[in-house]
Order: C-alpha cells, then sequence, then structure tokens
C-alpha cells in the first residue's frame, strides 16, 4: 500500500470516536495501543485487555446482550451478587472469559509478519493476518478463554465452590494475559 494512503487511513481511524462497549482503551492495554500508535508502520483498530462477562446467550451478536463486564478481577462477593440479581431473567445466561485480542493495521505484509512472529512468540497462540482488504491487519489473540451456562429457568446451575474455582481461574488467566500484554509492550 503505497505509505500516503496508510497513514491517510490511519490518521482517519485514530481521529474517530470509541465506539467500543467500553468506551475507552483498557488501562491495561492502553501503553500497548499508544506505543503501537506511535509507530509509522501501525496502528490499532480495536483492543481488548481481556474481560469476564456475564450475559445472554444467543447466536447472534446484537444490543442489550452483555449484562455485566468487567475488566479487572472478580471476586467471589462481588459476583455473586450480580448473579443473584440476574435471577429474574428469562433466558439462559452464560459466563465468559475473553483473553486479551488487539487488531493492529500493519503497513505491508513484512510489517505484520514482524509483528505476528513477535506476539506467537510471546504466547499470543491464536494470532493471524486476518485480512488483506484495504488494509493488512493482524489480529493478535490469546487462549485464555473459556464459556458455560451458569443460570437457566431463573437458577444458577452451579454451586458456589465451583463459582469460586472459576473465578480463582479466571483471574488467574486474565493476569496471565495482562502479562502478555506487557511483554509485548517491551518488545516493540
Amino acid at each position: 500500500m503505497p505509505r500516503d494512503r496508510f497513514v491517510q487511513r490511519k490518521n482517519a481511524v485514530l481521529s474517530k470516536i470509541d465506539r467500543s462497549s467500553a468506551g475507552e482503551w483498557d488501562d491495561k492495554i492502553k501503553k500497548l495501543c499508544e506505543k503501537i500508535n506511535k509507530t509509522s508502520d501501525f496502528y490499532t483498530t480495536s483492543s481488548c485487555s481481556g474481560r469476564v462477562i456475564l450475559m445472554i446467550s444467543k447466536d447472534k451478536k446484537g444490543k442489550d446482550l452483555f449484562l455485566k463486564i468487567w475488566h479487572e478481577k472478580v471476586y467471589f462477593d462481588d459476583f455473586k451478587e450480580i448473579l443473584n440479581s440476574l435471577l429474574n431473567k428469562n433466558d439462559i445466561i452464560k459466563f465468559k472469559l475473553e483473553p486479551p485480542i488487539l487488531h493492529i493495521a500493519c503497513r505491508d505484509l513484512k510489517k505484520a509478519t514482524y509483528i505476528l512472529e513477535k506476539a506467537k512468540f510471546l504466547g499470543f497462540k491464536r494470532s493471524s493476518i486476518l485480512t488483506f482488504d484495504r488494509n493488512i491487519v493482524v489480529e493478535i489473540n490469546s487462549s485464555e478463554r473459556f464459556e458455560f451456562p451458569i443460570i437457566k429457568n431463573n437458577k444458577i446451575l452451579v454451586d458456589d465452590e465451583f463459582l469460586k474455582l472459576v473465578l480463582s481461574m479466571s483471574n488467574y488467566k486474565m493476569e496471565r494475559g495482562w502479562e502478555k500484554i506487557k511483554r509485548l509492550e517491551k518488545a516493540i
């Protein structure tokens, strides 16, 4: 892609209003995004430092599916209180842990390969080149994820011991993802 077109797209994307559900960058990934966006060969198009979600279980994305989102560690008492407050929903509600994810537009294939190899070496095993359309976009993604139904028919499907285990595992996986973000920031 000619350099001036890349710079034009970069400036256009980075000047847009944030349309994410959070409405701003997650603190844990902000420095990495800023560092990438200061380079001449890359810019970020979306990012998330990882999150825990309680959401209505549907096949398609839509409005009002996310009931609660955490971008920080989740603690049992707070989680249980929110879970109990959702018992009046007449939907299947699922618990979801998502890893850090980052979409990076790259000036050319050589730069995309460079950033992809760095990410994979640092533990972002599910990373790939996502598109070759108007931009070459690399998706940096990790494997710290799981999901399961947690409420059905206004009933919590698991006991407190299981919830404590899931939250402990989720917090550990979130921390692992945050460490990977820090390592990638140092490597760029």
